[in-house]
């Protein structure tokens, strides 16, 4: 505990001789429960930016069609028919 809490530049509070684990426990459990917040945020940020590209994605695959239509020519026997009158 105390070779960590020098690794870290922990200093003991005004009147005590020692960091108590009670002071290191509480800036760490503050640390880490801010941390887990952000981490929690920025996971949810890139989530969306994700859907967003899949869905840019998606809407171009559907703006290309994966066959030609070509024009009807007038050929058949009802052109020839209509034509005539």
């Amino acid at each position: 505990f105390l070779e960590t809490t020098a690794y870290f530049c922990m200093k003991p509070k005004m009147g005590e001789k020692e960091v108590s684990p009670h002071s290191f426990f509480g800036i760490w459990h503050e640390f880490s429960s801010d941390f887990k917040d952000f981490w929690k945020k920025e996971n949810k940020l890139i989530l969306q930016e994700r859907v967003k590209e899949a869905e840019e994605v998606c809407r171009q695959k559907k703006g290309k069609s994966l066959y030609n239509i070509r024009p009807k020519h007038d050929s058949g026997i009802v052109s020839k028919i209509c034509s005539n009158t």
